[in-house]
């Protein structure tokens, strides 16, 4: 150590490296960014303090209706929590049977994905809303065509165990929650069997070759690290449901958010502030919703990407 120190003071000071100004690199851009987003934003503020087309007052009152809080609560909500259940628990059981070795169960599975997909859902809605048309005799369960069969057979009477009424089966809330349901299930296959596929084939095989079953390795060796890839676009498609929800005025079901605002709105002619009334409330529970699903991320993330967990620090090791 002695003799190196010796040497680097015996160097010229001409073979010496010569001393660096650091200049910071300047960002004028970033500057502008912020003046701009500045100004716009004092320009909202002033708009929405200052132009009476709001009318807060009126905005919160609604807001604070009891029929508009049950619509919230016992409408937009519980249909949202429905028709994801519906529509998680269908995906995956559509991806499993896309990714199936049986051709029948692949190509049905295809066929529902190809064809909730292609229905907007605002017109699916609509369609399951007059489904009582179809059945004004109500839903019989028995054997089919048997009207035919007990003719050619020569007996009368009919081969049905049991008819239900449509209407009764079909109510607002029901079509609403099948609907959506549906329509979620298909987009959600196809997020499911995305996150399948992420997963590398050996886990699976290697499971297999312990003895698993083929059902306890999707549950257990799968699916748990696909939950990795799904819960961001799942995330997404409950906001998304959340927001659809306003399309139930379609079927109708008159105990939503959204029809009960129109409601009011229509009572005292009061369009606009019934629209911001709403996205209010779709603004907060969205935020909620953003919340958790940063914490599920994190949560089945860990362990990848960037924010993988530091090594333990060695027993023993300590700073100065």
């Amino acid at each position: 150590m002695a003799t190196d120190t010796q040497t680097r003071q015996a160097e010229p000071a001409s073979d010496r490296p010569g001393r660096i100004d650091a200049v910071p690199v300047r960002h004028p851009g970033r500057w502008v960014a912020i003046a701009v987003i500045a100004v716009l934003a004092a320009m909202l503020v002033h708009l929405l303090v200052t132009n009476k087309a709001f009318e807060w007052s009126f905005v919160f009152e609604a807001m604070n209706q009891s029929q508009v809080i049950n619509g919230f609560l016992k409408g937009t909500l519980l249909v949202t929590a429905l028709s994801m259940i519906v529509g998680v628990g269908g995906g995956v059981l559509l991806a499993v049977m896309r990714l199936s070795d049986n051709p029948i169960l692949a190509g049905v599975a295809w066929l529902f994905t190809w064809f909730f997909r292609s229905i907007p859902r605002y017109i699916l809605l609509f369609t399951m809303g007059t489904l009582g048309i179809l059945f004004q005799d109500g839903v019989a369960f028995g054997v089919p065509f048997d009207w035919k069969i007990i003719e050619w057979l020569g007996f009368s009477g009919d081969w049905r165990l049991f008819t239900l009424d449509a209407n009764q089966i079909f109510t607002g809330l029901v079509a609403g929650v099948i609907g959506l349901g549906l329509s979620e299930a298909a987009y959600m296959a196809e997020i499911a069997r995305a996150g399948i596929l992420s997963v590398d084939k050996g886990q699976a095989e290697a499971a297999e070759a312990l003895g698993m079953s083929s059902g306890k390795v999707m549950r257990r060796v799968v699916l748990p690290q696909a939950m990795r890839v799904i819960v961001p676009p799942t995330g997404n498609e409950t906001i998304a449901m959340l927001k659809d929800t306003s399309l139930l005025v379609a079927v109708p079901v008159i105990g939503e958010l959204f029809y009960q605002l129109q409601s009011i709105g229509s009572t005292y002619y009061k369009t606009f502030p019934i629209a911001v009334a709403a996205a209010l409330y779709y603004l907060a529970v969205t935020s909620v919703l953003m919340v958790g699903q940063y914490f599920l991320e994190r949560h089945f993330g860990r362990g990848f990407g960037n924010k993988a967990p530091r090594a333990a620090r060695p027993a023993g090791a300590g700073g100065a």
